[in-house]
């Protein structure tokens, strides 16, 4: 005697649960998006907290806000700049160096400096000052 089931699994798939699902997570990545994208205008640079800076690098590169460049407080010219840090750093086991960019400086002098940095491989870190 074959026993019948009287509730059969039905095996239609409903999209519009999945449709619902969907969009509710469309609409909560567009709120939260929006949310994180706030603009910062009022920003003091630079400033850190309760950071400890326990990387010794040989090398400093200061830049004033008229965007003359200085090597271990040597002035030097912005066609110099990365001959002289390559060359200083060439016997280095450490090849990093630090950038000391007044709040004032403009980005494009900073960005120059990341940029030879980047061409080489070289390690970098921004000085800041610890936040009071």
């Amino acid at each position: 005697m074959k026993i019948q089931r009287r509730n059969k699994a039905n095996p239609e798939f409903s999209l519009a649960a999945m449709t619902d699902v969907i969009l509710l997570m469309l609409i909560f990545f567009m709120v939260t998006s929006s949310a994180a994208n706030q603009s910062a205008i009022d920003v003091k640079l630079p400033k850190t907290g309760a950071v400890d800076d326990n990387i010794p690098n040989p090398l400093t590169v200061s830049i004033k806000p008229d965007g003359t460049y200085y090597v271990d407080d040597q002035p030097v010219e912005r066609q110099q700049l990365e001959t002289t840090i390559s060359n200083k750093l060439a016997n280095q086991t450490n090849k990093s160096f630090t950038i000391r960019a007044d709040e004032n400086t403009m980005h494009k002098d900073v960005v120059f400096v990341m940029e030879i940095a980047e061409k080489y491989k070289f390690n970098i870190a921004i000085a800041t000052v610890k936040d009071k």
